[in-house]
């Protein structure tokens, strides 16, 4: 499917960011608002940024870094990332966007994930602040030739003499490497370029209608993940719309502080994964609901993790008391292969799910409409709409060989346009298998139906038992509906049976009683989606492997349970009723 719909050709000016950055030179009028963790806030204008961010881009060059180099950033200040990494930019060196430390927990494993990127990116350098120095010293250490850096003396000084002019820099130069977030496979650093950001902060533009003057936007997304970096600081540096920052530790603690700014900022466009909808809710009283007034948002965009029906219902039902439209809350989808968006739900639209029947779905790969008495019975399955391609673009669904498929069969979700980024740092193996002559193999499963994309599930992550697939998400939902569980942090997949494979439930437990919540969410996986789960692995919280931004690594979670290294749960092997539970 591809959309025809024009791009406004007044995007089409400038070729590289470092022509945004010298256009914006001009503009003052607003810019970017960065909130402190002790809530004050510092205004930084267009022509402000754009000065600072050419300076420092002249001092990379008078320490001796050039055109091509990549210099990695583990820098959780959201100003200081902002003008180092347009710094960078500027200049034609390659910044790599890296995720800090969230605390002395697992440090091991950061590190050990952190020296894998930096290996992988061929970065030389990593700028750090004052603060995080001697904690990330190990990590100087394990990385050969590393050179650490500390931000605030490394810019502190003024420029010395003349610094080495830059280089040319063309829209074809890889802009920035942004490492994926490794829920499927170890974090891959997609190359970024001039022209693919361009192409697709402009689609992005032109699909949420985004004006200067008119609207602005409030993010608490990490920068160094693509929603953040590309959708918050990118866009609107080319549209030159008006954004706070909200640190995203201050979202954790406190996820109201997020509608909170919206509301006093009156901000038009806001954006979260599934997970933050869901906080938002539940940490927003009926009181707190009262003080809110919501109507000034056009856009609450809800991407980077699948989408539940429910969380997405619930949140527009919840915040339609504080003046939230119907037709605000906008589904998306997109990944870092395709520098951020693939596609969108049309802008005040109130989303509809896709209800389907559950027996062709599950056993053909067809998703069937579903008849009116098929949605009383539960045998049928929803799943939301990710909306049309970003213009410009087309989105085509293929099978295993890459033969296209007719609506509502499922396959492989294929995306070409300008956006696609242009392979994979220093993995020509990969790039041949995902960046292909016929487009971006996305490794994600799903249909369309008239024109709508609707992604069902990760290729990889697929659950295949006696013939069936289940998409894991929907098996992590369901056991996630158990009291005792912690949503967010459940984990399905398969095991090798000896008849099929065999499906294994590994979660944090919330509460004491493992015997009683392992059996009803064996009983619950089994009455809603009639599924025989094989084996319930309970944990302590903060025990399943994450990504940088939150995602469960349902690969590396199956791998340490695979290897013996998840201890304890309930077993139910096919002939016993109780389960034998030890939880870890």
């Amino acid at each position: 499917m591809f959309s025809h719909e024009a791009l406004p050709p007044e995007r089409a000016t400038a070729s590289t960011f470092t022509q945004v950055l010298a256009e914006n030179l001009s503009h003052s009028d607003s810019g970017y608002t960065f909130l402190q963790q002790d809530g004050r806030e510092h205004f930084v204008a267009w022509s402000e940024l754009s000065r600072e961010a050419l300076r420092r881009g002249r001092l990379l060059l008078q320490r001796g870094l050039r055109k091509g180099e990549r210099i990695a950033l583990i820098v959780p200040d959201q100003q200081e990332f902002v003008l180092t990494f347009l710094g960078a930019v500027s200049v034609g060196i390659v910044p790599v966007p890296m995720y800090p430390p969230m605390g002395f927990g697992k440090f091991e494993t950061y590190c050990e994930s952190a020296a894998h990127i930096l290996r992988a990116a061929g970065a030389r350098t990593l700028l750090i602040p004052q603060n995080l120095a001697d904690l990330l010293d190990p990590l100087r250490q394990a990385v050969e030739g590393l050179r650490a850096v500390v931000s605030e003396e490394y810019f502190a000084e003024p420029l010395v003499g003349k610094a080495a002019e830059p280089e040319a820099i063309l829209p074809e130069d890889v802009m920035f490497l942004q490492f994926t977030s490794g829920s499927t496979a170890a974090p891959k650093g997609v190359r970024v370029t001039h022209a693919s950001a361009l192409a697709n902060c402009a689609a992005i533009i032109s699909a949420l209608r985004l004006e200067p003057g008119r609207d602005r936007g409030v993010s608490w997304l990490p920068m160094y993940h693509d929603m953040g970096l590309v959708g918050f600081v990118l866009a609107s540096l080319i549209v030159r719309c008006a954004v706070s920052f909200l640190p995203p530790l201050r979202f954790a603690l406190s996820p109201r502080i997020w509608l909170d700014t919206v509301s006093r900022t009156r901000a038009t466009v806001t954006f979260a994964p599934n997970f933050g909808l869901a906080l938002a809710v539940k940490h927003t009283s009926a009181e707190e609901l009262q003080r809110l007034d919501l109507s000034c948002l056009r856009v609450v965009g809800c991407g980077a993790e699948p989408n539940h029906p429910e969380t997405l219902r619930s949140f527009a039902e919840h915040f339609a008391a504080a003046g939230l439209q119907p037709g605000a809350v906008v589904p998306c989808y997109g990944m870092a292969e395709a520098t951020l968006a693939i596609s969108f739900s049309e802008v005040g639209v109130p989303f509809a799910p896709d209800v389907i029947q559950k027996e062709p779905y599950h056993a053909s790969g067809l998703a069937r409409p579903a008849r009116e008495a098929e949605l009383l019975d539960g045998s049928q399955v929803s799943f939301v709409p990710c909306g049309r391609p970003i213009a410009g673009h087309r989105i085509h669904i293929v099978d295993d060989e890459g033969n296209p498929l007719p609506e509502r069969h499922i396959g492989e979700v294929v995306f070409q346009g300008p956006s696609v980024a242009a392979g994979y740092h220093g993995d020509a193996e990969a790039t041949q298998r995902c960046f292909t002559a016929q487009g971006l193999r996305t490794g994600d499963c799903g249909y369309l139906a008239e024109g709508v994309l609707y992604v069902t599930s990760r290729k990889k992550d697929l659950l295949v038992v006696n013939g069936r697939n289940h998409d894991p998400q929907t098996v992590e939902w369901a056991a996630a509906e158990v009291p005792g569980l912690r949503k967010g942090n459940v984990v399905a997949f398969t095991r090798p049976g000896r008849v099929s494979e065999e499906v294994v439930i590994v979660a944090e437990l919330r509460g004491k009683d493992a015997v009683a919540v392992a059996r009803q969410v064996r009983g619950h996986i089994q009455t809603t989606l009639s599924l025989p789960v094989a084996e319930i692995v309970l944990l302590a919280p903060g025990q399943l492997p994450k990504t940088s931004s939150g995602k469960v690594r349902r690969s590396e979670t199956r791998q340490h349970y695979l290897g013996g290294a998840l201890h304890g749960g309930a077993l139910w092997p096919a002939n016993q009723n109780t389960p034998s539970v030890h939880a870890h």
